[in-house]
């Protein structure tokens, strides 16, 4: 069959692999001049480094098997973390359990609360019992009112914003329950994450060329216009020529891999309860201001910053990760951030995001000068969190859409586990199997439980 697919991020290009393998044909349109997505990568002193910040968990299992297939593996490296929380003018390091407990920033008792729900967190895996309740009522419960203030409420505040009350105890279950993964040998054992020789965009590089090895069409700068439906049939993809004009391709089976208030616009036909499941979803927008500097600004890896008022989550120092010789021997910092959507913040510049985060860096470091810095960059994203709320497992949009021979793949429908490469590439993988299943003509055996599992997509309350 004829496949074609609307962008080329992780999960429009892990589908694309899954379907050539199996001897079909691919055709992939992406607006954007690059492949990616949010994998998508830029140049830092020589060196390539993701315009979000990457890394692996041991859990991820799914695209390490991917880069194992892409012959990459040896290029995987798994590096012992420095992750840290800075609240109220301190740091405090978490790199294992003996931390918590010097975590003065709450009373020893919640300290003590904090350090059981989490590993208990860690060792349940019944998480469907979860579903229709909310993080804030478990965390209160379990862990107190000061471990929900000081901790894990301003986390989720700072996500989620005037929505953070009502997030999922699943999603939060998830984020616990997974970051966990990678502390081999018990509770006490140190984290280790994943990271990719010169950058994940290595893998995409190599994807791509294994795709247009084997026959794929693989088009940037191509936005789509609409889906061409006829006769209740998705049959092809208008795309908007530079002069305005449509350029019609035509295939047998399409997939969308947009997120989901742009497919409502390329789909005007969709029925009334498809579209009311895309439209339920809220998404918080996320931006990141790179810093290129002369020098480190802490000895941390991941700092996550508490403080309520401070304008970003989480300080992402990717060169106490990796080295500062893989990039010109700059050293190399995110500061991320999430908004609600049309909050100002996301149009500011560089510059102006510099300026606004500038006391709030001084506070990590009080010897911080603007003269360290080399280089700025900004980076957002619209679609770069979806707020899974309490019901949110009713409303899941299912990966067939109502239209014979359209499917849809986003982030959206990651869940249990929250968006990451990881999962994108899982979700490539088994909507193209389920693609297969539907369409037939595929020549070689499908995979039960990846079909079965994309059937699950959508299918309401649990």
């Amino acid at each position: 069959m004829r496949v074609l697919i609307v962008g080329g991020g992780v999960a429009g290009l892990a589908a694309a692999w899954e379907l050539v393998k199996h001897g079909h044909e691919v055709r992939l349109f992406e607006a954007s001049p690059v492949l990616g997505g949010q994998v998508r990568t830029f140049e830092v002193g020589g060196g390539r480094l993701e315009i979000f910040y990457h890394h692996l968990f041991r859990s991820d299992t799914n695209i390490v098997a991917l880069i194992d297939e892409l012959g990459l593996g040896p290029d995987l490296e798994w590096i012992p973390s420095q992750v840290g929380f800075f609240a109220r003018g301190r740091h405090y390091p978490f790199v294992g359990a003996v931390d918590l407990l010097k975590f003065s920033d709450v009373s020893f008792p919640t300290r003590i609360r904090l350090g059981l729900a989490a590993l208990y967190l860690r060792r349940y895996k019944h998480w469907q019992a979860y579903e229709g309740k909310r993080a804030r009522d478990w965390i209160l419960k379990w862990v107190g009112r000061e471990g929900y203030d000081r901790v894990w409420g301003a986390l989720l505040r700072a996500k989620f914003g005037a929505k953070s009350e009502d997030v999922s105890l699943v999603w939060f279950w998830g984020k616990v329950h997974l970051r966990f993964a990678s502390r081999q040998g018990g509770l006490l054992a140190r984290e280790q994450l994943g990271y990719l020789k010169g950058s994940f965009g290595r893998l995409i590089d190599t994807l791509v060329d294994r795709l247009r090895g084997r026959g794929a069409v693989l088009e940037t700068s191509a936005p789509a216009a609409r889906i061409v439906i006829e006769d209740d049939r998705a049959v092809g993809v208008a795309l908007r020529q530079p002069d305005g004009s449509e350029r019609i391709e035509r295939g047998d089976v399409v997939l969308a891999t947009v997120p989901s208030y742009a497919f409502v616009n390329l789909v005007p036909e969709l029925d009334a309860e498809y579209r009311a499941r895309l439209e339920s979803v809220q998404y918080q927008w996320a931006t990141v201001l790179v810093l290129s500097m002369d020098r480190a600004l802490s000895p941390t890896y991941w700092l996550t910053v508490t403080d309520d008022d401070c304008p970003f989550v989480v300080a992402v120092e990717q060169t106490n990760f990796v080295s500062p010789e893989r990039y010109g021997g700059n050293h190399v910092i995110y500061f991320s951030n999430y908004c609600d959507p049309g909050d100002p913040a996301a149009d500011e510049s560089a510059d102006e995001t510099f300026e606004r985060y500038l006391p709030f860096i001084r506070r990590i470091n009080p010897d911080f000068d603007p003269s360290w810095v080399r280089e700025k960059w900004l980076f957002k994203d619209r679609a770069g969190q979806p707020v899974v709320d309490a019901d949110y497992h009713t409303r899941i949009p299912a990966h067939r859409t109502p239209i014979p021979g359209l499917y849809l793949a986003n982030t959206t429908q990651v869940y249990p586990e929250d968006r990451g490469q990881n999962y994108s590439i899982r979700m490539g993988e088994r909507v193209a199997q389920l693609m297969m299943s539907d369409l037939g003509g595929h020549t070689a055996p499908l995979e039960p439980e990846a079909i079965a599992a994309a059937e699950a997509v959508g299918a309401g309350s649990r």
